[in-house]
């Protein structure tokens, strides 16, 4: 265990600086010592968890970037990256001492620390968008982000274990998918690798017990690469050079353990490479290792031809020896494997055009994509989630009808595939065919697919349940946005009736005086401009009720407090006993006005407690409405029961949700009046996703009543949901 996870010696500056003098590249020492110098003072006396002095990790940092091949300010401005957060030292000192470039730099690696938020969920997706926004104009910032998170890493185990695995679920679902993305194999590997030790340390252990086991395997592929490369030589390609690899432990625990395949089942644990100068010397050298090896079908793979999101490429193919040993070969050109093993690093690693601009441009685009459906998404959850479902590893590769290739995240849908063509065929997209066959508007694509988009009029437009239905952030934004030009009025109603009908699932009543007030504040803490704009958030889909609910309790809990004064309580006596007229019975008062709270609206049959309200008597609301949460506690709460035989009738509104037909709204009025149901109002709207939507006040003598008449509801055609509101 200890081979696959070494321990991480301490680097002086000293090392460090010998090192980028022995590297051969041109540094400006002079600005690195006295970013160092500054470093060092600013840190002294900080302690890392270890015990090591602090400055050993910044110092730490620049040298993994320094194995990347990075420039002298990306490096002094890791020797930095701690000091602005973690000290005294102002940003603007930075700029001054050495410059804009660096400061930007230090800037995009600082987290938010002045900034209060309302979650640790709603802090680590800020900071990360920061993150990503600066790494959308410099991408050093997150190559300092990831040598900086694979040396705490690799220092992880003086943290908690609680730390540790809280950390390493941030690596695993966050860093690690970003190297990738960036084509940084070697760090993505051992951010994987050291993340799933804390994670599940008896898998991992079980694993390099495994590998341990196997160890001779690692020495006959070696035997195998002499012998293809002598065959290489027959064929004229004198200068290839051939490379043994060893999987990295989590990608066989991904294999074992979440594929459910035994260790012995995985053919590529190793694997040789062949470094080749032409891709047409690469596709030679496929032949020669086919003819030598008979290769398993359905295991070849051409990223050459096809390359992955992150621009990776080679050819892959898996074939067995004549001893009956399956392995994998991988063969690429010298620049393919420059940038797989260093990613975007490669454009400073390696200056003479291994990677141009263009190339690097090209890797950043996902970034500027991902901000960009960002932009229009209030809920900050949106980002981690985008982050988490986008930048996984696993691609599917589909083809037009043309033939076109377009490359999805595992677990896209078709209407992934019709907005990643064009926003246009996506808000116009009616069904596709898949191989030639119709299929469900859900349906997840596979790599090999050809699909046709079915586009229906002009105007036709998406369905909100749609962001239900898509994985891609570019699909959802898209959506978002064509709501948000296309129905702003339509959001508006649409948002207001989402959020109200939360609130009423919460038990949440806002008196009518104080409504608008606290709808503003709660914009407000959603930095909105306006409550309309909020409710058009939350129609077009950027803002999420049910994540807007907290600080709405939070609001409330505020609202409540103010009102509740301990007070003398002025009830008004009523002239006739209660039992005669609202059927309730309030303990130790007799004779007391009593009304129904709109909150929860009780009904006979639901276990209720009576509020001592300030000059309107005793207000009833169901035990388990949120509003009577305090009545352990306040002495304005008291027990109150149903009289027997309470004859009264109550109100009850009913909202409806039904696919949209003809007939629909009679259908319900006929059964209602077919019941003998009193009808106080009834109203209905069509939605943009083809749904109706009813709301019916009826009158109701108890909650079995209540239950009787939606079970009926229920039975009519094309009605989807019934929930109980408020009159």
């Amino acid at each position: 265990m200890d081979a696959a996870k070494p321990q991480t010696p301490i680097i002086t500056y000293e090392q460090f600086r010998k090192m980028a003098e022995e590297s051969g590249r041109s540094y400006n020492f002079a600005m690195l010592d006295d970013a160092y110098a500054l470093a060092e003072g600013a840190h002294a006396g900080q302690k890392r968890r270890s015990g090591e002095e602090y400055i050993t990790h910044p110092v730490a940092v620049a040298a993994i970037l320094l194995d990347l091949g990075l420039d002298t300010e990306a490096l002094a401005a890791a020797i930095l990256h701690d000091v602005v957060e973690d000290t005294e030292i102002p940003l603007e000192e930075i700029e001054r001492r050495f410059g804009a470039e660096v400061a930007a730099l230090v800037d995009g690696v600082t987290k938010l620390g002045r900034i209060t938020f309302s979650s640790m969920e709603e802090e680590q997706a800020e900071n990360l968008r920061k993150m990503l926004l600066a790494m959308s104009k410099d991408v050093r910032v997150m190559l300092i982000k990831l040598c900086d998170r694979l040396h705490n890493m690799r220092t992880a185990d003086s943290w908690s274990p609680q730390t540790q695995r809280d950390k390493s679920l941030e690596t695993m679902e966050v860093y690690a998918p970003i190297a990738h993305r960036l084509g940084i194999a070697n760090i993505k590997e051992e951010l994987e690798d050291r993340s799933l030790s804390y994670l599940d340390p008896i898998g991992y252990a079980e694993i390099v017990d495994l590998m341990g086991q196997k160890a001779d395997a690692l020495e006959y592929v070696n035997k195998i690469a002499g012998d293809i490369d002598v065959r290489l030589k027959e064929n004229e390609l004198n200068d290839a050079v051939i490379h043994s690899r060893v999987k990295s432990i989590y990608s066989i625990y991904r294999k074992m353990f979440v594929q459910n395949r035994s260790f012995e089942e995985i053919y590529d644990t190793y694997a040789l490479r062949i470094i080749l100068d032409t891709i047409p010397e690469c596709y030679t050298a496929l032949g020669v290792i086919h003819d030598m090896y008979h290769p398993l079908p359905n295991r070849f793979k051409d990223y050459i031809s096809t390359p992955k999101p992150n621009m990776y490429q080679s050819l892959h193919t898996t074939v067995i020896s004549h001893e009956g040993v399956a392995f994998e070969i991988q063969i690429r050109t010298k620049e393919m494997d420059q940038l797989a093993e260093y990613g975007v690093a490669a454009h400073w690693k390696y200056k003479a055009g291994v990677q141009g601009q263009d190339k690097l441009e090209e890797r950043l685009a996902w970034v500027r994509q991902l901000l960009e459906s960002q932009r229009d998404a209030e809920d900050s959850g949106d980002l981690l989630r985008d982050i988490k479902s986008e930048l996984i590893p696993e691609e599917v590769y589909v083809f037009t009808p043309k033939g076109d290739v377009i490359d999805l995240p595992s677990g896209a849908t078709v209407i992934d595939f019709a907005y990643a063509i064009h926003s246009a065929v996506g808000n116009r997209m009616v069904g596709a065919k898949v191989n030639g066959r119709i299929v469900p508007i859900d349906h997840k694509v596979v790599t090999g697919e050809v699909i046709e988009v079915i586009t229906g009029p002009q105007n036709k437009g998406p369905s909100r349940d749609w962001l239900n239905i898509v994985t891609t952030s570019q699909a959802k934004s898209k959506i978002r946005n064509w709501f948000k030009k296309e129905r702003k009025e339509e959001n508006i109603t649409e948002g207001k009736a989402a959020l109200e009908k939360e609130m009423r699932r919460a038990h949440i009543s806002v008196p009518e005086d104080k409504y608008d007030e606290f709808m503003e504040n709660i914009a407000r803490r959603q930095r909105m401009n306006s409550v309309e704009e909020m409710y058009a958030a939350i129609g077009y889909g950027g803002l999420q009720t049910a994540r807007l609910l907290p600080k709405i309790r939070d609001e409330y809990a505020k609202l409540v407090k103010s009102s509740d004064p301990v007070e003398t309580f002025d009830i008004p006596i009523k002239t006739h006993h209660p039992k005669a007229s609202e059927g309730v019975i309030v303990e130790g008062i007799d004779n007391v006005l009593v009304k129904f709270a709109k909150c929860c609206n009780p009904l006979p049959g639901d276990p209720i407690v009576g509020f001592i309200t300030r000059g309107y008597g005793v207000s009833i609301h169901k035990t388990d409405c949120r509003n009577a949460a305090p009545a352990f506690s306040s002495p304005r709460w008291v027990n109150a029961y149903w009289a027997e035989n309470v004859k009264e009738s109550f109100t009850s509104t009913l909202e409806i949700t039904a696919l949209d037909r003809d007939r629909l709204f009679a259908d319900i009025s006929s059964l209602l009046a077919d019941m003998r149901v009193p009808v106080y109002s009834i109203s209905a709207r069509r939605t943009a996703d083809g749904r109706a939507a009813m709301s019916a006040t009826i009158g109701i003598q108890n909650t079995e009543h209540l239950n009787s008449v939606i079970s009926r509801l229920r039975r009519v055609k094309d009605v989807m949901d019934i929930s109980r509101g408020t009159v």
